[in-house]
């Protein structure tokens, strides 16, 4: 019995033992580098590191150093414009600088200070370059790059959008990033063709599915000021704008002057023949005048060269390129016709000064390159032109039509 007792004991005292233990629980933690990663990987990849060949390349610049230039925003002369503002990686100057000529242009005529959105112009431009891209059987060129009268040939067709409602950054973005959403496009359109499924209504839809990810859709409806508007009547009744009333002035001598052209580069994907193509002398005059008359004008040129400074912000001309007397249509032509002058940015011009006998602009830009100084100082997100290199690597412009009504009235086509 004693036994028996003594059997039953040990069972349960080895029951409320373990039965009384705390269960065992799993949880998650994160990941922590450990010595593999900390030590051993950092040793494979500095070794790897010290064997790779250098990427960084050396390119011809001037050397401005010491030089006495007008690269300070309180020298010029300048009207009204929004603060500067930065395209990150989405190849869209074309729209960054009209958009801001725009805003400045809503002010000069009614004194309203509005900020638009420029991605609401990018959204349509994508949308209409590719149907075009399915109209043309895919010969049309789909790109990030457009020219500055795709602004308002958008405006006429889709209206404007205040950049409060209609900013196109998401996920907690800073910047634009259109890199990885334009790829995804055109990887689509290139299957699109390779399968030749010419389906507008399927291709409109992917891409607008695609944007939408990326940057957002664009509301229909929105409030400004306790009224509803549409992108139409915000255009129309709000700002007063008028897309009619902008022209481009273009000068190369490869096509007749006096008469409207087209512009001969591929981001004038649409082919618009509508440029006014004037004389250099006239180009300049026009431009200079219409300047000091406060106005402003989104201009379109070539920015890779070797007096284009990043560092200083000024573009000059070298006497080692082509000396100041020699710039005429001819040099200028020239350049265009041989790829050394390329239509790769666009800018706005909103202001002057004429420093040391020499004509000189001020630029607001939108991409990288003005923005290597220190961010808190006026200059960061200029450019300071000289006139020389305006007359020699600046193409084409927008302007307001009144400020070029005397040389329209010499074309065949008048703007009334």
């Amino acid at each position: 019995m004693k036994k028996i007792s003594l059997f039953f004991l040990v069972i349960l005292v080895y029951t409320f033992a373990f039965g009384q233990g705390k269960t065992d629980k799993l949880i998650f933690k994160l990941y922590e580098p450990g010595f593999y990663q900390n030590v051993i990987l950092k040793d494979v990849n500095a070794v790897e590191e010290a064997h790779k060949p250098s990427n960084i390349k050396s390119y011809p610049v001037m050397d401005m150093t010491d030089m006495d230039l007008p690269n300070k925003v309180s020298l010029y002369k300048s009207v009204w414009h929004n603060p500067v503002i930065s395209q990150g990686n989405a190849g869209s100057c074309w729209c960054y600088s009209t958009v801001s000529f725009f805003e400045t242009e809503i002010y000069r005529q009614h004194n309203l200070k509005v900020k638009l959105s420029e991605t609401y112009i990018i959204y349509w431009e994508y949308v209409e370059k590719a149907m075009e891209f399915v109209r043309t059987r895919g010969e049309s060129l789909f790109s990030q790059g457009s020219e500055a009268d795709a602004n308002t040939r958008i405006c006429k067709e889709y209206g404007l959008m205040p950049y409060s409602v209609y900013s196109g950054l998401i996920d907690g973005r800073k910047y634009p990033s259109h890199e990885k959403m334009f790829d995804e496009m055109n990887s689509f359109l290139i299957s699109v063709k390779e399968n030749n499924m010419w389906n507008e209504a399927l291709v409109e839809q992917t891409i607008k599915n695609i944007m939408n990810k990326y940057i957002g859709e664009p509301p229909a409806n929105f409030n400004v000021d306790g009224k509803d508007y549409t992108p139409m009547t915000y255009m129309n009744d709000y700002l007063k704008f008028n897309p009619d009333d902008y022209v481009s002035i273009l000068s190369i001598k490869e096509k007749a002057y006096w008469q409207q052209a087209e512009y001969p580069v591929p981001d004038n994907w649409k082919h618009t023949s509508d440029y006014y193509n004037v004389p250099l002398d006239v180009f300049m005059d026009v431009f200079d005048e219409a300047i000091r008359k406060g106005y402003t004008v989104a201009i379109g040129g070539d920015v890779s060269e070797p007096g284009f400074s990043r560092n200083t912000q000024c573009a000059i001309v070298p006497s080692f390129d082509i000396p100041a007397e020699f710039i005429n249509e001819d040099s200028r032509q020239m350049r265009f016709s041989n790829g050394s002058t390329t239509d790769d940015h666009g800018m706005h011009v909103v202001g002057y000064v004429d420093y040391k006998g020499q004509k000189w602009y001020l630029v607001k830009d939108s991409s990288s390159g003005s923005r290597n100084n220190d961010p808190n100082a006026p200059e960061f997100g200029y450019y300071f032109f000289s006139y020389d290199f305006i007359k020699l690597k600046m193409i084409d412009y927008m302007i307001h039509k009144d400020a070029v009504a005397d040389i329209l009235k010499k074309f065949s086509t008048i703007i009334r």
